[in-house]
């Protein structure tokens, strides 16, 4: 996974460069250039066919694009640069890359033929940008996206909000952008994605020595972290799931569940659900086992059984449904097992605002953004224009995991600081989304896979038990406890969020985006955990 950046933190972390360990800004320009260059050199290698032009701002991403001109043309590239700012407003680095330039001979132009170059070079404006681009440089970025060449933005695609991903009038709208230490946050947000393609992250010296940044964009890699079956396990090793879903004619959602949580990795899986669904769930999942008795002395044993607790697919909104959920909420007040929160679970929060007072810690909740506006009493507008802090802010008053589903999905849970052990907020982005998702079923899928990925934590081997005299007959396995397993489950929630994203794109190759199902998001999910094994 890569760390996640804001513009401020990237400020800071750029000047704690310089004032702790002395690196000049003018040094850090020219490594930055440098990426940029190599990329060019390694990917457009017949220097002769390329024609090459680079727009260059007056603040230091212009700096950047005017070092890059001037490796490209000592390179041996046709190139000229384009000024886009003014010489009398470049900044102190800027102008010493432009007197560099000049006496090399780089050619600088003043205008810009749109049909004459192969590449153009976009280093306008950079991360810090915030106010709308209008006039001159409107017109510059929109001939620039105009042009049939392969476009390249230097840090960030000119115009683009670095924090928040919004197009600020108009964007150049990149092939590749190439960014430096971290990704910046922007990047990670639509519609911004769609300007930005291709994304490298590239190390100039930049880093994060005091560990401030606790935010990170997922990558599919991060699969190869949820831990593996240990061979002498058995089916009670990975995980015991206790899913309350289902009302009368909605044995689909429940199934989904269940069969996720199974693909995902649970070894057992339990539906308390509606007498009605008893029939339909044993036919197509004999696999899993049904309950559907709502005594008080059941839902004792069954909480008792388990080691997660998935509530809300397809329950239904009834009087019983409620009193189902209130059951198992009080029950967990005191022994705090891992719960999920999904679909009506959620509406269900939102009706009893008392019952979000007593969530806790070891709860996660899983709302689209319409979910999300009912349970916190915000505009759906509000929400999608402070999307991360909207996540962050319900996971911090509520002291629980919030994963806010949408084309980005945020993960907002808790920590450990390395330095001194305490809890901190620590967010996870997934991008690795794609239009097949969106169609029903897709989060009760979702909220199973999480809970089966738990499962693989819950179980995760540590060791013989030191108390047991092992004669090589039988392995003693000793199981996370609960407090372990707490802190992991922020991070166990953002693998489960990858995980059924991966496998949406698996389905993507096999059915396509329209016509994909959530059954074949399941599919998906068993081709890349095979895939995971096998490596």
């Amino acid at each position: 996974m890569k760390k996640i950046v804001t513009c401020e933190q990237m400020k800071y972390l750029d000047q704690q460069t310089f004032d702790r360990f002395h690196l000049p800004s003018i040094v850090l320009m020219e490594r930055a250039s440098l990426r940029v260059f190599e990329f060019v050199k390694d990917k457009y290698r017949n220097r002769s066919k390329e024609k090459i032009l680079v727009v260059c701002g007056s603040g230091n991403n212009g700096g950047d694009g005017i070092a890059v001109a001037r490796l490209l043309y000592l390179a041996g590239y046709q190139v000229s640069c384009f000024l886009a700012g003014t010489i009398e407003k470049m900044t102190e680095q800027t102008m010493i890359q432009y007197r560099c330039a000049s006496e090399y001979g780089v050619p600088f132009v003043d205008h810009m033929e749109s049909k004459a170059y192969t590449i153009v070079i976009d280093a306008v404006f950079g991360v810090g940008l915030s106010r709308c681009i209008s006039g001159k440089y409107h017109s510059i970025l929109k001939e620039m996206n105009e042009m049939s060449a392969l476009k390249i933005a230097v840090d960030i695609p000119s115009g683009i909000n670095g924090d928040t991903g919004e197009i600020m009038g108009i964007a150049f709208k990149a092939d590749y952008t190439i960014t430096f230490a971290f990704q910046k946050q922007g990047l990670c947000m639509y519609p911004a994605k769609m300007y930005a393609g291709e994304i490298i992250v590239s190390d100039i010296g930049i880093y994060d020595c005091e560990d401030r940044i606790h935010k990170y964009q997922l990558e599919s890699t991060d699969l190869a972290n949820i831990p593996k079956r240990m061979e002498f396990g058995n089916k009670g090793t990975f995980g015991k799931i206790l899913i309350l879903a289902g009302s009368e004619g909605m044995s689909g959602a429940a199934y989904l569940c269940a069969l996720a949580a199974f693909h995902a990795g649970a070894g057992m899986v339990l539906v308390h659900t509606a007498e009605s669904n008893r029939i339909i769930l044993q036919t197509l999942l004999p696999e899993a086992m049904i309950s559907c008795d709502f005594s008080e002395n059941e839902y004792r044993r069954l909480y008792n059984w388990c080691d997660c607790i998935v509530i809300g697919p397809g329950l239904g909104m009834k009087q019983a449904a409620q009193d189902h959920m209130d059951s198992y909420l009080t029950l967990n007040k005191n022994e705090q097992k891992p719960m999920i929160i999904d679909a009506d679970g959620l509406n269900l929060l939102a009706m009893k605002p008392d019952w979000q007072k007593e969530l806790h810690k070891n709860v996660i909740v899983t709302p689209h953004v319409g979910e999300m506006a009912k349970l916190t009493g915000k505009s759906i507008p509000e929400i999608k224009n402070s999307f991360i802090q909207s996540a962050a802010d319900y996971s911090v008053k509520h002291h629980l995991t919030c994963v806010l589903k949408d084309a980005v999905t945020v993960i907002s849970g808790r920590t450990i600081n390395k330095q001194d052990e305490s809890e901190q907020n620590v967010i996870y982005l997934n991008t690795e989304t794609n239009p097949g998702l969106a169609t029903a079923g897709s989060g009760d899928v979702l909220s199973g896979t999480i809970a089966g990925v738990i499962g693989c934590f819950l179980s995760e081997y540590h060791g013989l038990d030191e108390k047991s005299d092992y004669d090589g007959s039988e392995y003693k396995i000793q199981r996370r406890s609960m407090e372990e397993l707490n802190h992991l489950l922020t991070k166990a929630a953002a693998y489960g969020v990858l995980l059924h994203s991966v496998g949406g794109k698996a389905a993507v190759q096999k059915c396509g985006q329209r016509s994909m199902k959530a059954r074949d998001i399941l599919e998906g999910i068993c081709e890349c955990l095979k895939n995971e094994e096998m490596k």
